[in-house]
């Protein structure tokens, strides 16, 4: 009999932590996104940033995150579907920063092609 995983949780199955961190960060993106009409702007570095603006700093941290993660690990397609939505809310991001709508058209392009890539790739079967 082997020694307990001290990585493990109650059902045995292994607790993946940068899978982990990546999911704070999606989710920390959802609930700034679902309490805009709530919130007030934040001060973040002498910047007065809107909630929806850091929903989307969120979701580019942790779609990077995941993309430099899964990358490592040699699950390429995981890898760069991550890649284009850290890209695609990037710019997104950036956009709401500067007030650009080349950048919100750049963010939405990213976005829909990266996803028509992904789901060919998908359909290929790789």
């Amino acid at each position: 009999m082997s020694a307990p995983n001290a990585d493990a949780d109650a059902d045995g199955r292994d607790i993946d932590g940068p899978s982990i961190a990546i999911g704070v960060l999606i989710a920390c993106a959802g609930g700034l996104f679902l309490l805009e009409p709530v919130l007030d702007p934040v001060r973040v570095f002498g910047l007065t940033i809107r909630p929806i603006a850091l929903s989307a700093i969120f979701l580019t941290s942790g779609f990077g995150l995941g993309a430099a993660l899964y990358g490592r690990r040699g699950r390429r397609l995981i890898g760069i579907a991550h890649a284009i939505a850290a890209m695609g809310f990037g710019l997104l991001a950036g956009a709401m920063a500067v007030g650009s709508q080349v950048l919100l058209f750049g963010g939405v392009v990213v976005l829909v092609g990266g996803s028509a890539f992904l789901v060919a790739q998908t359909s290929r079967g790789e």
